[in-house]
């Protein structure tokens, strides 16, 4: 990510990402200048906001950081994101929210012709967009489209598919705002707009160009519009957040409040390790705890971990053990650290004991989580 310079370290000082967590002697507030903000599963699910996610913004917000809106989800204009934020009672402007339609819609005016048709598969979000850059969005592949466009739209059906996948057929450059798989809801995991691309790609073979995140056009359009120098990606999904955060070489803040549970993220692989790690939005007001990590050069010793109060090791059976006391968050950096310990140490000597990822269920009672079905899916 061009133009960024990332924050972080044992005292806010500048450093590249790591497959490790950092620790970060600032509130992350203070030590970043822009928070990229990730909306569904992180500020609100459904049609309610994350408990606290209201207050925890405004905290920030007056500790002087930035609040951009970043959304894979391309079916609303910043427009409608922005008054929907308001409903929840956080304050923010269209000019505050940046989506994927928009950074589609930039891709595609660099694939076409100026003044050009564009054929949209999805919602006014990415019509919106379209306009920004003076392409005009239209629905058929019979109306002369120069390339194609597609995102999730709730009210998107096979006729707008099955246009879609005629004018992809044709050659057209196609342009998804995002291949999420899934979408978070109150009511559970619904397909995202990672199923819809691929219907298209069925029945094409062609796959498209992704704006969204993991890719890097998203952040990169954030940048351009906001003008962030130290950003901090929080979000709450590994394979799209994170990744993408470390895509672009900036650090990310997991927050627990979406589809990512602690089991995910101790089994994560190293291009989806977020730099740091909170229970929810509150993390951006505290500083991030040094972890202290022992990894041995054999099976003959565990692994362990030390956050604040907490120690954390792994038994013969693979089970995290947690023990101490001290905040939530740094048990919940301290479970990582040594499961993250645990696998680097069995990597050259086969399958770990317990099977191939670290159990943590034992940590939740203790930390006072509950174990989701809704686990990351890709």
């Amino acid at each position: 990510m061009s133009g960024i310079q990332a924050a972080g370290g044992s005292a806010g000082e500048p450093t590249r990402p790591s497959p490790g967590l950092l620790d970060c002697d600032l509130p992350l507030m203070r030590a970043y200048d822009t928070a990229m903000l990730d909306l569904d599963g992180v500020v609100y699910i459904g049609g309610d906001a994350v408990a606290g996610a209201a207050e925890h913004l405004e905290s920030a917000r007056r500790a002087g950081m930035h609040l951009a809106f970043v959304t894979n989800n391309a079916s609303r204009t910043p427009d409608q994101v922005a008054e929907r934020l308001r409903a929840l009672n956080i304050p923010a402007q269209p000019t505050d929210v940046v989506t994927s339609a928009q950074a589609a819609a930039r891709m595609m005016a660099g694939m076409v012709a100026a003044d050009a048709n564009v054929l949209v598969v999805g919602g006014e979000g990415l019509v919106a967009a379209l306009a920004e850059h003076d392409l005009h969005a239209v629905t058929s592949a019979d109306d002369g489209p120069a390339g194609v466009v597609s995102g999730f739209h709730p009210d998107l059906g096979w006729r707008g598919l099955a246009e879609g996948a005629i004018a992809v057929g044709r050659g057209l450059p196609w342009v998804a705002s995002n291949t999420d798989l899934t979408l978070p809801t109150a009511r559970g995991l619904v397909p995202g707009n990672g199923t819809l691309v691929a219907a298209i790609t069925t029945a094409t073979g062609r796959r498209p160009e992704v704006a969204g995140k993991p890719q890097t056009p998203l952040f990169d359009e954030t940048v351009l519009r906001v003008g962030a120098k130290r950003p901090l990606v929080v979000g709450d999904r590994l394979d799209t957040d994170i990744e993408g955060a470390n895509n672009s070489a900036a650090h990310s803040l997991l927050v627990m409040t979406g589809v990512t549970d602690l089991q995910a993220v101790a089994s994560a692989p190293t291009s989806q390790r977020p730099t740091y790690l909170s229970v929810d939005l509150a993390g951006l007001a505290a500083p991030q705890t040094h972890v202290d990590v022992s990894t041995p050069k054999s099976s003959d010793s565990s692994a362990y971990a030390e956050c604040g109060g907490w120690r954390a090791s792994v038994d013969e059976a693979g089970r995290v053990c947690l023990s101490g006391t001290g905040a939530t968050d740094d048990g919940l950096r301290a479970t990582v650290a040594v499961a993250w310990a645990w696998t680097s140490q069995y990597a050259d000597e086969g399958s770990p004991p317990g099977g191939s990822k670290p159990d943590v269920r034992p940590v939740l009672d203790i930390l006072g989580l509950e174990p989701r079905r809704d686990e990351q899916i890709r």
